[in-house]
């Protein structure tokens, strides 16, 4: 890829959806990206349907067609041309790789791939900082309980001391 061709991750990242718990980006989003025509991209497809299993591509409903047209990830119902899009998880990115010809398809097949490790790298360090989190939580609630303690035992000692003492064995 040259220079002018490279896209930044910010783009692409934008063009991933959840969708069915799933990451997933939509056909046309990635025929704009391999620099082929949607109809290509399908056909494609289409002619591999084995190479695309439901965990790789599914077509979206009428409801989540909707949905994305009203969130404007999708122009209008109209910009579709009258059928639902497709949507591909990673692996169905990749595997789209294997069925368009060219290099460009090849190479940002790698670069999006490489965007969607990002985002699970990004999520994991989150995940991390959570639990640091939490056990910083959980410390500071067993600081607490123990400084608590320790002024108790300090307010038991002011008592017994303001308390008049009784003396043992002198008497006056």
């Amino acid at each position: 890829m040259n220079k002018k061709s490279i896209i930044p991750n910010e783009v692409i990242t934008n063009k991933i959806y959840v969708i069915r718990g799933k990451k997933v980006m939509l056909d046309r989003d990635l025929a704009e990206l391999y620099d082929v025509k949607n109809i290509r991209l399908r056909e494609q497809v289409k002619r591999n349907t084995e190479k695309f299993p439901e965990h790789f591509m599914f077509r979206l409903t009428k409801t989540e067609t909707d949905f994305m047209v009203s969130q404007n990830a999708i122009p209008s119902k109209k910009h579709l041309g009258g059928s639902l899009p497709y949507v591909f998880t990673e692996h169905g990115i990749l595997q789209l790789a294997n069925v368009l010809t060219g290099s460009r398809a090849t190479q940002m097949s790698i670069r999006i791939i490489e965007v969607f490790v990002q985002m699970r790298e990004a999520l994991t360090d989150n995940l991390n900082l959570k639990l640091e989190i939490e056990e910083i939580k959980k410390k500071l609630t067993n600081h607490s309980k123990n400084i608590e303690l320790v002024f108790n035992y300090l307010d038991e000692l002011i008592e017994k001391k303001d308390k008049p003492r009784t003396k043992i064995g002198y008497k006056k």
